[in-house]
């Protein structure tokens, strides 16, 4: 399972970054957009075979892992800096 999370880790920030391509690209509703990484984190996931040695299940755990959480990483640093509170204090 340690394996599958550090993959996952690895996964994020290129989800993350092929994701606010596509929405930058592609007029898509917001509503989607969660579907729209989950398949584009297991895609990348089962791809991923030469830097890997996890089998294709395990790859597609991390995939979905990634898609998922990549949405939430990016609304949560958005959001974050949107209402200007990056200062704790």
């Amino acid at each position: 399972m340690e394996d599958v999370l550090i993959f996952a880790t690895v996964l994020l920030p290129i989800v993350t970054a092929l994701i606010e391509l596509v929405k930058r690209s592609i007029n898509i509703p917001k509503n989607i957009v969660p579907v729209v990484s989950l398949v584009v984190g297991l895609l990348i996931s089962a791809d991923a075979s030469p830097f890997t040695d996890l089998e294709l299940i395990l790859r597609l755990w991390a995939g979905c892992f990634a898609g998922l959480a990549s949405t939430g990483l990016f609304e949560l640093t958005y959001r974050m800096f949107e209402d200007g509170t990056t200062d704790e204090s």
